[in-house]
C-alpha cells in the first residue's frame, strides 16, 4: 500500500553487543520488505553479538561505525532491545546524542523492549505515551513519560513495544510511521526537553 512504501527511506539501527536478535533482524526484515536501505550502526567495528532465548546467539554486521554516523544521513531510526544492548548504549554520549538528533530533526523513531532506557537517556520522554519491557516503568515514569502496557503505542512519530511477542504488531506501526515521515511531535518534544536542560530555547 502507498502508505507503506519505504522505498528511498534510509533506516539507522543502533545496536551493540547483547541486543535481542529478533528484535533486530524481524523489523530489519519488514523495513527492506516495504523498501528502505538499513543500516546497522554501532560503537563497535566488524560485527556485534546477539543475544536469543537467554544466550549468546549469532554474529550480526556493523554496517557503519557510530563515530562516523550523523542523523542527517537518515529518514528514521529503529532500536532493537535486549537487556545489555541498550544499557550499554546509555553510557556512551556519542549514542545518546545520536538518538537525540532525530527527534530533534522530527524524525520517526521505533523502540522496542529495552531500548526505551535510550529514549530516557535522551531525555526525550517527557509528556510522551509510550510503552516497553514493563521493567522500565519507573524509569519511563520518573522521566515525566506515560507508561501503558499495550503490544503497540504510537504518539506522534514514535513506535513503541514490549517485548518479542508484539513485533508483529511494532512493525506494522513501524513501516507506517516511518512512511509518513517527519512529525511535528517529536521535534517539540526534543525542543521542550532541550529547554529544561539548558534554559534556552533550542532553535
Amino acid at each position: 500500500m502507498a502508505e507503506k512504501n519505504l522505498s528511498g527511506k534510509r533506516v539507522a539501527i543502533l545496536a551493540t553487543d547483547g541486543v535481542e536478535q529478533s528484535e533486530l533482524v524481524e523489523p530489519r526484515a519488514a523495513l527492506e520488505d516495504a523498501g528502505a536501505s538499513t543500516t546497522v550502526i554501532s560503537p563497535k567495528s566488524g560485527s556485534i553479538k546477539s543475544w536469543s532465548e537467554g544466550n549468546w546467539s549469532d554474529e550480526i554486521p556493523v554496517d557503519l561505525l557510530l563515530e562516523q554516523a550523523r542523523a542527517d544521513d537518515f529518514d528514521s531510526l529503529m532500536l532493537p532491545g535486549g537487556v545489555r544492548n541498550p544499557d550499554r548504549l546509555r553510557m556512551d554520549k556519542r549514542a545518546v546524542d545520536f538518538v537525540r538528533a532525530f527527534f530533534e530533526a522530527g524524525k520517526p523513531v521505533a523502540a522496542i523492549c529495552h531500548a526505551p532506557w535510550m529514549l530516557v537517556e535522551a531525555g526525550v520522554v517527557r509528556g510522551r505515551t509510550l510503552t516497553s519491557f514493563p521493567s522500565l516503568q519507573t524509569d519511563i515514569r520518573n522521566a515525566g513519560g506515560d507508561w501503558v502496557d499495550r503490544d503497540v503505542v504510537v504518539d506522534e512519530g514514535l513506535v513503541t513495544s514490549r517485548k518479542p511477542d508484539d513485533i508483529p504488531a511494532f512493525n506494522r506501526k513501524m513501516v507506517e510511521e516511518f512512511a509518513e515521515g517527519v512529525h511535528a511531535g517529536q521535534r517539540a518534544s526534543a525542543r521542550s526537553s532541550r529547554t529544561r536542560e539548558t534554559g534556552f530555547e533550542a532553535r
